[in-house]
C-alpha cells in the first residue's frame, strides 16, 4: 500500500506556521489492529510581505539652533515574513522638491530608521520640510513601502528687535518738532519695530529708558507712541534727547533702543534750528535746488527786461514820430507791430491792443481793448480812431 499527504487549500505561514498531523493506519483482520504516526509539517517562508510601517506620516520637531548630529526623531517599520525576508534597511527618497537640499539637511540609519540633523537649522530661513523615507526587506525579490515625515524648525529667540522708525543709521538724526501750546497726551512721534522671530518671541514692548527731562514725555508700551505727559511751560528746554527701549518676549529677552531727538517751538511757523549734526548734513546737500532757483530767477528777469525794451521802443518811436525827432534807443530786431508767427509752431491768431494817449501833457492813458480777429482788424481800428481821436499807435499781438 502507498499513500500521499496532500493540501486541501494554499498554506499562508503568516496564519500558521506549523502543523502536527497524527497518522492512523487499520488493517481488515478480526480483530482490527492499528497504529498511529505523529508529523509535524513546518511552513517555509516566502517573500510575500512587504515591510509596514508604524504611522503613514510622522511629525518631528527639533529646535533652532540646534548642534549637528542631533538625534531627532525615528521611523519604524515591521516585515510579517521571517529570515531574511523580514529583515528591513531604511533610507531617504528623492525629495519631490528639487530644491530641498535634503541630503544636507537630514540623514537616516539604514538599521534602525533614526533620524541625525546633519547641521544646525534656522527657524527664520526654514521654517518646515518634509520628505519621503523607504523601508525595504532583503528578500528576493525585494519589497519595499514608504512614509511622509514632517518636520518642524520651532523658533529660538536668536533675534534682537529692529528699529524701522526713526532710523538710526548713523546719519542726520530726526528731530521731531513739538508746540509749547500742545495739550497733554499730545502724540510727538511713534516708534516701530518689528522682530524676525515668531510666537511670544515676537512681541515687541516699549519703555522711556533716558530723557534730558523725566516726565516730561512718556511712551506707551504696546504701541510704542511717544506722547507728552503733561503741559508745557516756557521753562521746559528747547531741545530733548529721549532713549526708547524696545524689549521683546522671549527667554531670555533681547533688546534694542533708539534715540529720538525733540524740539519744542512756539508754533510751527517759528524758524526749524537744526542740530549741529543735521545743519552739517544741510550743508552737504546737493544743489539742484540752488541751480533750479537761479534758473528760474534769471528766466523771470530775462522776461521783464525784454517786456520794458519793448515798452521803451513802442514809446521812443512814437515820441519820434510825433516831434520829427530821433530816439537813442536802437530799433534792434523789434518789429513795428506783431504779427502772426504761426508759421513758428506758436499762436495762430491775432490780437490787437490800442494805446491811446490824451493831449494833457505828463498824463498818458492807456486803453487795452478786447482781442479781434485779422479779417475784421482794419475795420475796428479805423472805428476805435475815429472815436478816439487821441489814439495814436496801435499794436497787434500773436
Amino acid at each position: 500500500n502507498f499513500y500521499t499527504l496532500v493540501t486541501e487549500r494554499p498554506l499562508d505561514r503568516e496564519s500558521q506556521a506549523e502543523y502536527n498531523i497524527t497518522i492512523t493506519v487499520t488493517d481488515l483482520g478480526t480483530p482490527r489492529l492499528k497504529t498511529q504516526h505523529n508529523i509535524t509539517v513546518t511552513v517555509s517562508d516566502v517573500n510575500d510581505n512587504a515591510p509596514a510601517f508604524s504611522q503613514a506620516a510622522y511629525t518631528l520637531r527639533v529646535r533652532e539652533n540646534n548642534s549637528p548630529a542631533l538625534h531627532i526623531g525615528s521611523v519604524s517599520a515591521t516585515d510579517r515574513d521571517s529570515g531574511a525576508n523580514a529583515q528591513v534597511t531604511y533610507s531617504l527618497l528623492p525629495p519631490q522638491d528639487p530644491q530641498l537640499p535634503l541630503a544636507s539637511l537630514v540623514s537616516i540609519n539604514a538599521d534602525n530608521g533614526q533620524l541625525f540633523a546633519l547641521r544646525s537649522l534656522d527657524f527664520e530661513a526654514l521654517r518646515a520640510f518634509e520628505f519621503r523615507v523607504g523601508a525595504a526587506d532583503r528578500g528576493s525579490p525585494a519589497l519595499s513601502s514608504q512614509a511622509l515625515v514632517r518636520v518642524l524648525v520651532v523658533d529660538d529667540n536668536d533675534n534682537s528687535p529692529f528699529v524701522l522708525y526713526p532710523l538710526q543709521n548713523g546719519s542726520a538724526p530726526c528731530t521731531e518738532l513739538v508746540p509749547r501750546a500742545a495739550e497733554a497726551g499730545y502724540l510727538v512721534t511713534k516708534v516701530v519695530a518689528v522682530d524676525g522671530d515668531s510666537g511670544q518671541n515676537a512681541w515687541l514692548s516699549y519703555q522711556l529708558l533716558k530723557a534730558t527731562e523725566p516726565g516730561l514725555f512718556g511712551v506707551w508700551a504696546h504701541s510704542g507712541e511717544v506722547r507728552t505727559a503733561r503741559l508745557l511751560s516756557e521753562r521746559d528746554a528747547v531741545k530733548h534727547r529721549l532713549v526708547v527701549l524696545v524689549k521683546d518676549n522671549g527667554e531670555p529677552p533681547l533688546s534694542a533702543s533708539v534715540t529720538l531727538h525733540v524740539l519744542l517751538v512756539d508754533g510751527f511757523s517759528q524758524p526749524y534750528l537744526p542740530l549741529p549734526d543735521a545743519a552739517a548734513a544741510e550743508a552737504r546737500a546737493d544743489p539742484l535746488t540752488v541751480y533750479l532757483v537761479v534758473a528760474l530767477a534769471s528766466v523771470s528777469s530775462l522776461f521783464l527786461f525784454s517786456v520794458l525794451v519793448f515798452v521803451a521802443v513802442r514809446l521812443c518811436r512814437r515820441s519820434r514820430a510825433a516831434s520829427g525827432g530821433g530816439c537813442s534807443v536802437p530799433e534792434g530786431p523789434f518789429p513795428g507791430h506783431l504779427v502772426d508767427v504761426s508759421g513758428a509752431g506758436t499762436l495762430s491768431h491775432s490780437y490787437q491792443y490800442d494805446v491811446c494817449l490824451t493831449g494833457v501833457p505828463r498824463t498818458g492813458e492807456f486803453k487795452f481793448l478786447k482781442p479781434v480777429f485779422p479779417s475784421l482788424l482794419i475795420e475796428d481800428t479805423e472805428r476805435e480812431i475815429q472815436e478816439n481821436p487821441n489814439c495814436r499807435n496801435s499794436f497787434v499781438f500773436s
